[in-house]
């Protein structure tokens, strides 16, 4: 009896942590499945970002590049899509902590980056762009010239961390564009950092005088992040993207915002 009951309660325990990795493979589920029974995909934006995400100060509603792009995906996903506006240097840390499905709000793909989240195709690619004050004559052709200078950024950006790369830079973060833009044309700072094509848009919508730099590094990459494990979505989202490549869906929402395609590199003028 006493074999019998060491048996069975080996059988007994055996059926427990089956049931109970079989709970636990019921709750991984993969993400695309998660989107589809919610009927909405998630998605993380600041909301303070133009031309690539803002609210429209006559609707009220969010716009821009980033926001017609997840209307896109998330329709050929057969969802809509929802926005939760999250500051700037605290996004990736809403996504690792289950707040939104993806971020949708220009987050460059980086080695570091790639370590927690995985990444969709690129769908932007832009090169880092000198800000500088209209009418500023100083000769900044690469960061080698902004030794000893301060060169304002946003705080938590791809940009950020270039800038804090390069020897001798005094690097000045800010929480996003309307700041560092306040304080380069009252000279608390004599240069600030972006992509050229947010560049191009600052200088040409902005009321302050602002013009566009040196160009100071190579085209980098945009992609759309989510959490790793997530086979099926991945593919699915690659797919959304690649397809509106092809037929010209991307082009038409790129051109709007900028007048061009902004999923291929682009040389500088």
């Amino acid at each position: 009896m006493k074999v019998s009951r060491f048996v069975g309660g080996l059988f007994a325990a055996g059926m427990v942590a089956f049931s109970m990795m079989a709970a636990g493979s019921a709750h991984a589920a993969d993400l695309l499945d998660t989107v589809k029974e919610r009927g909405a995909l998630i998605v993380g934006v600041e909301g303070t970002y133009p031309p690539f995400n803002f609210v429209d100060a006559k609707t009220g509603q969010l716009d821009g590049f980033d926001i017609d792009v997840a209307k896109m995906i998330a329709a050929k996903l057969g969802v809509k899509a929802e926005f939760v506006k999250t500051e700037w240097s605290a996004i990736l840390a809403g996504l690792a902590s289950g707040k939104f499905d993806v971020i949708i709000n220009q987050v460059g793909i980086t080695p570091e980056r790639q370590k927690t989240f995985d990444f969709s195709v690129p769908y932007v690619a832009s090169s880092p762009q000198l800000i500088l004050r209209k009418g500023d004559d100083s000769d900044y052709k690469s960061f080698a010239d902004l030794k000893g200078k301060k060169l304002g950024v946003s705080q938590g950006s791809n940009y950020e961390a270039l800038a804090k790369s390069q020897e001798g830079v005094d690097v000045k973060s800010y929480p996003g564009a309307p700041e560092y833009l306040s304080d380069l044309v009252n000279k608390r700072v004599d240069a600030a950092l972006n992509d050229q094509l947010m560049t191009a848009y600052l200088v040409k919508t902005s009321n302050v005088p602002i013009q566009g730099g040196a160009i100071v590094g190579e085209p980098k990459f945009n992609g759309i992040p989510f959490r790793k494990g997530n086979p099926k979505f991945e593919a699915a989202l690659n797919q959304a993207l690649e397809d509106s490549f092809k037929s010209g869906e991307f082009a038409t929402i790129s051109n709007k915002w900028f007048g061009i395609d902004v999923s291929k590199v682009r040389k500088p003028d």
